[in-house]
């Protein structure tokens, strides 16, 4: 087990999917453009909703990309990072639509699985990550989201305290 590349993939994990919250807050509705422009899939739902935009995947894989050689990993781990999560974030959303959830709303595992574990397997290799570190990384991922979550709605950043 490496402790220092299980926290610089938790630092990578919570830039990637704290950035689009912040970016929301920061920006309102500006530059606010739904990925999937409105289309609905064959069951008449949108395919990911109004809350996954343009800006918040841009902006996801700029600062996380930014961030990771702040902690000594090439900016490229940081952009798959947010890449991942990103990706793993509209499986997540997509999922969310066809069992009929509204935007923005909570599923418990849901929510925070797809989100951790598709960017720690995108950088096992950079990191050196075992399957325990990556085990480990999806606990404190879900553990440790809920609870900034709850924090950044206590702060005004973020809508719902998930």
């Amino acid at each position: 087990m490496d402790i220092s590349a299980i926290l610089q993939a938790m630092i990578l994990l919570t830039l990637a999917n704290g950035t689009p919250v912040v970016a929301k807050k920061v920006f309102g509705q500006s530059f606010a453009l739904p990925l999937d422009a409105g289309l609905t899939f064959f069951d008449g739902r949108p395919l990911f909703g109004p809350s996954k935009t343009i800006r918040g995947i841009v902006f996801s894989v700029l600062v996380t990309a930014l961030g990771a050689p702040l902690i000594g990993l090439d900016w490229s781990v940081g952009a798959i990072a947010a890449a991942a999560a990103m990706a793993g974030d509209l499986c997540s959303s997509f999922v969310k639509r066809r069992l009929n959830f509204p935007p923005s709303s909570q599923a418990l595992g849901l929510d925070q699985l797809p989100e951790s574990l598709l960017p720690l397997l995108a950088c096992r290799a950079a990191l050196s990550l075992t399957a325990v570190d990556i085990a480990i990384g999806v606990g404190l991922f879900f553990v440790g989201e809920l609870i900034l979550s709850w924090i950044l709605y206590r702060a005004h950043l973020r809508d719902e305290p998930y």
